[in-house]
């Protein structure tokens, strides 16, 4: 088991012990923020962002202030809002339509939630480090970020 997947393991561990049973989504939210913000390595921004009147409202976040609007198919977030899968962007100034948040962000990772089989939002983690994210950061996160909805809600679109 490589280091990263060690970490992921014991991340998704903490975020249940934390959350299962727990159904303030709000504090759900921000207490995994933190979490992930954090115990992951060169993170400069974790964001929830919840689909809303047909565009991603932000949420709770760690970092610098973050949009507060995304459109959906404008940015990361709003590719993923679109398409429903995850985004691993190595280096965010070369993807078509990237929204700057946080002009220290050189590389980024989204992946959508769901609940009860519809789509509800995003998880957004930054970093000022290019090549930061790959698929394994998309596959465990797209595990954690159901979470907040204090069960074991459904992952990527599947029971």
């Amino acid at each position: 088991m490589s280091e990263k997947t060690e970490r992921y393991e014991l991340l998704k561990q903490q975020a249940q012990a934390l959350l299962t049973g727990q159904f303030d989504l709000v504090a759900n939210m921000s207490h995994l923020a933190s979490l992930i913000f954090n115990e992951l390595p060169q993170l400069n921004g974790t964001s929830f962002y919840r689909f809303k009147n047909d565009e991603l409202i932000l949420g709770p976040f760690q970092g610098k202030p973050a949009c507060m609007h995304i459109a959906v198919g404008k940015g990361v977030c709003g590719t993923v809002a679109a398409t429903k899968k995850p985004e691993v962007v190595p280096n965010v100034h070369e993807f078509s339509g990237h929204i700057a948040c946080d002009s220290a962000s050189n590389s980024e990772v989204v992946v959508p939630i769901f609940k009860d089989g519809k789509f509800w939002g995003v998880l957004d983690l930054d970093s000022p480090e290019y090549n930061t994210f790959d698929d394994v950061d998309a596959s465990y996160l797209s595990e954690i970020a159901p979470i907040v909805f204090g069960v074991q809600a459904e992952i990527g679109g599947r029971a």
